[in-house]
C-alpha cells in the first residue's frame, strides 16, 4: 500500500504540478481551509486529494493520481482517507464537482445533487463560483460519525 499523509509546504510545488497536469484548478490551493493529503512513494507524489472545510460541510476536491500510481486502488484509498479526515474534523457531509469521475464517485456512495441546492458556504467557494465549469456535475455524501 502506498502511504498517504497530510501535505506539507514542501509538497506544494509537486502538488501544484500534479494538479495542473490533470487539468485541475490550482489558483486557490493556498487557501487556509483546504487540507491536502498526498500519496508518496520513494519521494514522488503519486496522488493527491483535498478537503475544504465550509462550516460542517466539506468540499472534496483535487483528486488525481499520477499515471505511475494508477491501477493500484490509489484513488479509492485517497477518497477513503479524505472521508476519514473529514469525519475527524467533525464534518457531516462532503460535496464535490466533477466532469469526468461521476461513475467513480457513484460507486463510493456519492449521489447526484443540484448545485443550486448546496449551502451558501459551499457555493461561495472559488471551486463553485468560477474554477469548475457549470457543466461539472455535483455529488454529495453524508458522513457517518467517527
Amino acid at each position: 500500500m502506498i502511504p498517504i499523509r497530510p501535505a506539507t509546504a514542501a509538497d506544494h510545488p509537486a502538488l501544484r504540478a500534479l494538479l495542473a497536469a490533470s487539468s485541475l484548478p490550482v489558483e486557490d490551493i493556498a487557501v487556509d481551509t483546504i487540507d491536502f493529503l498526498v500519496a508518496e512513494l520513494d519521494g514522488a507524489l503519486l496522488g493527491v486529494v483535498a478537503v475544504q472545510a465550509c462550516g460542517d460541510i466539506g468540499l472534496l476536491r483535487s483528486l488525481t493520481v499520477d499515471a505511475n500510481g494508477r491501477g493500484r486502488g490509489l484513488g479509492q484509498a485517497l477518497v477513503e482517507r479524505a472521508e476519514a479526515h473529514a469525519r475527524a474534523r467533525g464534518l457531516l457531509r462532503l460535496v464535490l464537482l466533477t466532469e469526468t469521475a461521476a461513475a467513480f464517485f457513484s460507486r463510493r456512495g456519492y449521489v447526484p445533487a443540484e448545485r443550486g441546492d448546496m449551502p451558501a458556504q459551499i457555493q461561495s467557494t472559488a471551486q463553485f463560483r468560477s474554477l469548475c465549469p457549470a457543466t461539472a456535475s455535483c455529488w454529495t455524501k453524508p458522513l457517518d460519525p467517527p
